[in-house]
């Protein structure tokens, strides 16, 4: 479902990006304003975030192979920290610079009415946008609060185009509002103080999108209550003694690995372990989908202060 959405968010946000760079672009060739310009390539640059997601989602659904044996899940993570750069250095970085040239030389606008009207339909377009990704994000946000959605999500892309949106509205109110003090009072340095605006608000989201996408990228481990989901489940098996550790790392958005090395009776025959560790694989994967790949290492249990035996545990793979 996370990926269905997130498609049909992305597809919605590209579509509005595009349609609105074009217009806020005429508005600015006829009017000057320094925040249509940096509205435009704020959409334009958007419109090429949403492309970037697309491809990572595609590039992610490429089979294993002998240079990557897991997969390659985690390209839709790198496509969204390389959106998080686009948004800060062409959105952030370049709206800034345009600011700062626009208040060393501020004039007044030509035509100021057309940005107004642009600006209000861009309002409207990213607000079709946005509630596309609201409603596709409610479908797997279930009890969470926004920003707990956006910082615990495994799938980026949801997370990415909320942010975009939310930060591109805003960006348009400033710019509206730029337009309409430099209007009012015939003083082009209103509009330069929007461009500023737009920038630093771009600049941060790109930050917080950046940090949170690096820490999907270095490796992150199942979340609290799967985590309680997959010990109950090794530990619900009559044959498994204990669970001596685990350890958990997303390969994707939709695929966990799961390590373990759990405790079995000492006398156990090796077929009635491999048996035990298969049934174990079956109940992690009814209680945690996602966990599709699975190493079970069988042990002995020791008891505090006892020594372990002289031989080797031996390690099996269960049958996947």
């Amino acid at each position: 479902m996370s990926t269905a959405g997130g498609n049909r968010a992305i597809l919605a946000a590209g579509a509005a990006n595009l349609g609105i760079a074009v217009v806020k672009f005429i508005a600015f060739v006829f009017s000057g304003s320094s925040s249509m310009l940096a509205e435009s390539v704020h959409s334009l640059a958007d419109t090429g975030n949403q492309a970037l997601l697309l491809l990572g989602g595609r590039q992610s659904r490429k089979k294993a192979d002998a240079d990557h044996p897991f997969g390659y899940g985690r390209e839709r993570y790198v496509y969204a920290f390389v959106v998080s750069i686009i948004l800060f250095s062409v959105g952030g970085v370049f709206s800034i610079y345009e600011g700062i040239e626009k208040l060393a030389e501020p004039h007044p606008l030509d035509n100021w009415w057309l940005p107004v009207v642009v600006l209000l339909f861009a309002i409207g377009a990213e607000g079709f946008s946005f509630r596309t990704a609201i409603k596709e994000s409610n479908h797997i946000r279930g009890t969470q609060s926004w920003i707990e959605f956006i910082r615990r999500a495994k799938a980026p892309e949801l997370p990415v185009v909320l942010l975009e949106d939310f930060a591109a509205l805003i960006g348009l109110v400033l710019a509206l509002l730029g337009v309409g003090l430099t209007v009012i009072t015939h003083n082009g340095i209103w509009d330069a103080i929007g461009t500023l605006c737009i920038g630093v608000l771009l600049i941060l989201v790109a930050l917080v999108l950046g940090f949170e996408t690096k820490s999907l990228l270095v490796g992150e481990g199942a979340n609290p209550d799967d985590t309680t989901k997959i010990r109950n489940a090794i530990n619900s098996n009559p044959e498994v003694e204990a669970l001596i550790h685990m350890r958990t790392l997303y390969l994707g958005p939709e695929e966990l690995l799961v390590g373990a090395k759990v405790a079995f009776a000492s006398k156990k025959k090796l077929a009635d372990v491999a048996t035990a560790i298969n049934a174990v694989e079956a109940s992690i994967r009814a209680a945690v989908p996602i966990a599709r790949v699975i190493y079970i290492e069988p042990d002995v249990y020791v008891q505090p202060g006892e020594a372990y035996p002289t031989t080797d545990a031996i390690i099996i793979r269960a049958a996947d």
